[in-house]
């Protein structure tokens, strides 16, 4: 039996208890009193019937608490935790044990299934895979864990002891899950483990898991030093280095024709020891301090105010979700209004995983943008779908390709490549590669039709400023 389910019946059973006790203490102070003052003149019928009062008082309080008792620690359909017993239950297991783990197992494609086959299939899923979740594990020998359902088609489970411990468990169990069908639908299966050496938070834990299976997903890894700074400590240093913008920019350069035309610039926040901090490490973290907007306006405050006295175009990677901020769009206004030189050589590259639905409010704000000089360029193109989308239906002015076509320019490639040239061309947008790093490369790429090429074979990084206060 699951340990969710033990646990809701031990909690039904002492609330039962809790709730029975006093009335049944009533009952017996009542017949207690009774016998006392009138023992000698009590039939034997007053026994009897006490006995039956008694019993039946304590049966009602048992079926009113398991039958209209709302409160839950389990849910009906998968017979897991919810999420709020989880956190609670979690976090008492981590405060008690020294090492501890916790594995994320999702149904990937439970949206699709929901949408394809209903909602009463989708719950038949979860359902079926907490049951397949429970009986691998408890192959494994693994019993009496927490399993709690946190959202959508995630679950966590909690195991005593380090991650190295179960990995190879998880991996083989993400392995197995390939084979996993239900009534013939298919369920894809995605996983990821962390422990309490990452950090004895839960809430941090939580998110770190979804990040791990991110990376899982695309097969990608993050450096060793973000690894090592726990993330207490990276939120402090995004919030001191936001407040005191101390950040780090270099700058590369675009080649249109063997001349420069672009020069991007890259951020990297720095720590209170002087040290770096990876993009990838923390841009989340903006997004969940509410700092993006702080973060994009002090990059981009410096770049107008210091980089818009030349010829060249400056490009910024800006977060989407700024410039849908009304915050944002004043003080880009006002910083425009007052720096003319920087009309027409500021470009936004801009790069999203979800499309965002209110398309012509969203296209009404690029439109305005571009009126007061800002160019604008949809970056990911041949890779997201999201991209693709935007390309489709907003006013832009250049489209930069995944640099996927640039790792591997196959036939398939240039075919693909070809296809969104002649559309851009149509729409006579600039089209743009980086990671160009071979004269090779850049030689297919001419021939193709590519107006803008960035690499280090072009062009290497440079330090543009070290420090900024």
């Amino acid at each position: 039996m699951l340990l969710p389910k033990i646990k809701e019946r031990e909690y039904r059973f002492k609330l039962a208890l809790r709730m029975g006790l006093p009335i049944l203490g009533l009952v017996l102070a009542l017949v207690s009193h009774t016998l006392i003052n009138s023992y000698q003149s009590l039939s034997a019928s007053f026994y009897i019937e006490s006995l039956i009062v008694v019993v039946f008082s304590i049966y009602f309080i048992f079926f009113l608490i398991y039958n209209g008792f709302e409160t839950k620690i389990t849910e009906g359909i998968t017979n897991a935790f919810t999420r709020e017993y989880l956190y609670k239950y979690l976090n008492k297991e981590i405060d008690a044990n020294k090492h501890y783990t916790l594995i994320l197992i999702s149904c990937d494609n439970i949206d699709d299934i929901n949408k394809r086959y209903g909602i009463a299939n989708g719950d038949k899923v979860l359902r079926e895979l907490s049951f397949w979740l429970s009986e691998y594990l408890e192959s494994k020998e693994i019993t009496t864990y927490p399993f709690g359902h946190i959202k959508s088609g995630d679950f966590v489970v909690g195991l005593k002891g380090l991650k190295e411990d179960y990995s190879t468990i998880m991996e083989l169990m993400c392995l197995k899950s390939e084979e996993l069908k239900v009534d013939g639908i298919e369920v894809k299966i995605s996983g990821a483990i962390n422990d309490t050496s990452y950090s004895k938070n839960l809430e941090y834990l939580i998110e770190n898991l979804f990040e791990l299976q991110e990376q899982n997903r695309n097969n990608r890894t993050l450096s060793s030093k973000y690894k090592e700074i726990s993330p207490s400590k990276l939120e402090s240093f995004v919030i001191k280095a936001v407040t005191n913008k101390t950040f780090q920019m270099k700058k590369q350069y675009v080649f249109e024709n063997d001349k420069k035309v672009i020069k991007e610039y890259f951020v990297k926040l720095k720590t209170p020891y002087g040290k770096t901090l990876h993009p990838k490490a923390y841009m989340k973290v903006l997004d969940k301090l509410g700092l993006m907007v702080d973060f994009d306006l002090m990059v981009l405050r410096h770049a107008i105010l210091n980089c818009a006295n030349n010829n060249e175009i400056f490009a910024l990677n800006i977060s989407p979700t700024s410039i849908r901020n009304y915050k944002f769009i004043q003080e880009l206004k006002e910083l425009l209004l007052s720096n003319i030189n920087s009309k027409d050589k500021v470009m936004f590259i801009l790069n999203e995983r979800e499309y965002y639905f209110k398309i012509d409010r969203y296209r009404a704000t690029l439109d305005n943008l571009r009126s007061l000089g800002v160019l604008i360029t949809i970056d990911k193109i041949g890779s997201s779908q999201t991209s693709f989308l935007y390309f489709r239906e907003l006013n832009i002015d250049a489209i930069r390709f995944d640099t996927h076509y640039t790792k591997k320019l196959n036939d398939r490639d240039i075919n693909i490549l070809e296809g969104f040239i002649k559309m851009a061309q149509q729409r006579d947008l600039k089209t743009w590669v980086k990671m160009v790093e071979s004269q090779k490369i850049k030689e297919k790429l001419s021939m193709l039709g590519i107006r803008y090429m960035q690499g280090k074979y072009l062009s290497e990084l440079e330090d543009i400023m070290k420090d900024s206060k």
